[in-house]
């Protein structure tokens, strides 16, 4: 009997059984447009509009993590020593950022002239700034930090130090000439206790 109502239902109206082409259609353009968690335009997405600080405002050159144009970089993977196991003698997961930093001109003068006398160990003979990272198995997590140390490097050239004045550096000096006084002390009631251990013996 139930065998024979359900002929029945898809000899009447087949397109309730069915998948129409357009629900298809739809299917297949929503599996296309699918993107990993670790795509780029996730780990670091494009900068906002609305949020851009306007032109002639004067508030270009306090902005610490300016936004990084990919375009301008040189990336490239290589072999990892980090996590990862036997999958890192299989693929490239080490990530290597690289830019001339005396012609990137999406950073302040003064921040480039300050990140070249802070991190000279990091630029080669060419005047690239070599940035590398291998913490995680995955190219685009490497990939991600090794963009948030470049901007680890441009918020620390970017912060002003602040000068001391005369009275910090005097109660300074005198904290520590406090501290070296009780370390004195302490060290020598600690001979006085060694020595009061020992025992002649005639």
């Amino acid at each position: 009997m139930a065998a024979r109502a359900l002929r029945c239902l898809c000899r009447a109206r087949p397109a309730l059984l069915l998948p129409s082409r357009n629900a298809l259609s739809r299917t297949a353009a929503a599996g296309s447009e699918f993107r990993s968690e670790y795509s780029l335009d996730k780990l670091y997405p494009p900068p906002n509009p609305s949020t851009a600080t306007p032109e002639g405002t004067g508030e270009e050159t306090k902005q610490k993590t300016p936004d990084i144009p990919l375009d301008c970089l040189n990336i490239s993977y290589c072999r990892s020593s980090g996590p990862g196991g036997q999958n890192v003698n299989k693929v490239n997961s080490k990530a290597e950022v690289r830019f001339h930093l005396a012609s990137a001109d999406w950073i302040a003068e003064d921040v480039r002239q300050k990140m070249a006398e802070m991190h000279r160990n990091k630029i080669n003979k060419s005047g690239e700034l070599i940035v590398k990272s291998e913490v995680s198995r995955y190219q685009m997590r490497n990939l991600a930090d090794c963009l948030q140390k470049i901007r680890d490097l441009i918020a620390g050239a970017t912060e002003i130090t602040s000068v001391k004045c005369k009275e910090d550096s005097n109660v300074i000096r005198a904290r520590v000439e406090k501290l070296n006084r009780e370390r004195l002390r302490q060290k020598r009631i600690h001979s006085i206790t060694k020595q009061s251990r020992k025992v002649d013996i005639d």
